[in-house]
């Protein structure tokens, strides 16, 4: 085992431990602004067609992502995982995508691969033996001590499909202890795609993949990519309640507006790398927004935000909330006349609604 050369690693598991819940303490309040943009989505709307030519209930929402059959292009983004709290709402989350067939990620596993005494609260395979699921780490790690072997331990400990590596260089360089040596990252990452025995997928946290990172990463033989885009959670400032200085505070504050858009971001990686299967998430919120995700060039599309508080509650909130979702989702397919994913993708009634602004 190759540990992060900062010390001993239970201590370094319980400083992350107690991070991660400062993070999910903030998320949780209600009155935590999104990001200072939009997603994007706004500016597109779809022509409705009061002759669709197709029955409700023939509207077929399915797919095969990464080898894995889901009954709707639905992904509960990585939200949590290595505290108290934790466990029960990732067992939430992991019971609701069972039962509606969609996939799931785990929040980043850094402080149980420090901390084996934390992986209880990640560990969801038995409640969930069918879904597609992602194991997380931070792609900046590969720079402190960790490797191959660290992204199996990860992959191993949740039973997962894949493997997502995030990058987060804002939010680490807004952490007054956060790791910022982001040199060679690319040809570490292409170093894991080339020895990991499960796809490699790579996500930003809520900034936004560009068209040149996108290819970038393509050329380092990721499987898939999520752009992340902004207009949702604002990181920025979770990391501004959380800072201890003036100065701190007012770092974070001033990075309230950066990023780029998700359906921008999204149009712009898609059309950089066509060929990839692509994660849109970044403040989606409705069926709606997933649609016109999927029409702009997403696969798959994440959700996190809108699941945070029912997580907290029942398996049964959550799927509420997703099942919500998925009607929306099929109502606006019904209504342009897109019976499946593929006639959605290519639809001609997605229309923008102002000049090209973000």
């Amino acid at each position: 085992m190759t540990t992060p050369p900062s010390g001993d690693p239970r201590s370094e598991g319980r400083t992350v431990s107690r991070r991660k819940a400062e993070h999910l303490r903030i998320a949780l309040d209600s009155a935590m602004p999104a990001n200072g943009l939009t997603t994007g989505f706004e500016h597109f709307q779809f022509v409705h067609q009061a002759l669709p030519e197709i029955d409700l209930v023939d509207v077929n929402v399915s797919l095969l992502f990464l080898g894995k059959t889901l009954a709707a292009p639905l992904f509960i983004s990585p939200m949590t995982g290595g505290t108290r709290q934790a466990g029960p709402m990732n067992r939430n989350l992991a019971e609701a995508a069972q039962h509606l067939g969609v996939a799931m990620g785990v929040g980043s596993q850094r402080a149980a691969l420090n901390d084996l005494r934390l992986a209880a609260s990640y560990r969801v395979r038995n409640l969930a033996p069918d879904i597609l699921l992602f194991a997380n780490l931070g792609a900046v790690q590969l720079n402190n001590g960790f490797s191959v072997d660290e992204c199996r331990r990860a992959v191993e400990m949740v039973q997962a499909d894949a493997l997502i590596l995030h990058l987060n260089p804002l939010q680490e360089a807004l952490q007054a202890d956060g790791n910022t040596n982001f040199r060679g990252l690319r040809d570490k990452i292409a170093a894991i795609c080339r020895r990991l025995d499960v796809p490699v997928v790579v996500k930003e946290v809520g900034w936004g993949l560009s068209a040149d990172t996108a290819r970038q990463l393509a050329e380092a033989g990721v499987a898939a990519l999520d752009v992340a885009g902004a207009g949702g959670t604002s990181w920025s400032e979770v990391e501004r309640r959380r800072a201890l200085s003036p100065a701190r505070e007012r770092l974070a504050a001033a990075f309230m507006h950066w990023g780029i858009p998700t359906a921008r971001s999204l149009q712009e990686v898609r059309a950089a790398v066509p060929f990839l299967p692509m994660i849109a998430s970044g403040g989606v919120r409705s069926g709606i927004d997933v649609a016109k995700a999927i029409a702009l060039g997403a696969d798959l599309v994440g959700v996190a935000a809108p699941l945070l508080t029912p997580a907290t509650q029942s398996a049964q909130a959550v799927a509420d909330v997703l099942s919500a979702v998925i009607a929306e989702l099929r109502v606006a397919m019904f209504c342009i006349g897109a019976g499946n994913l593929a006639a959605l993708r290519r639809t001609p009634h997605l229309q923008r609604l102002e000049p090209d602004r973000w």
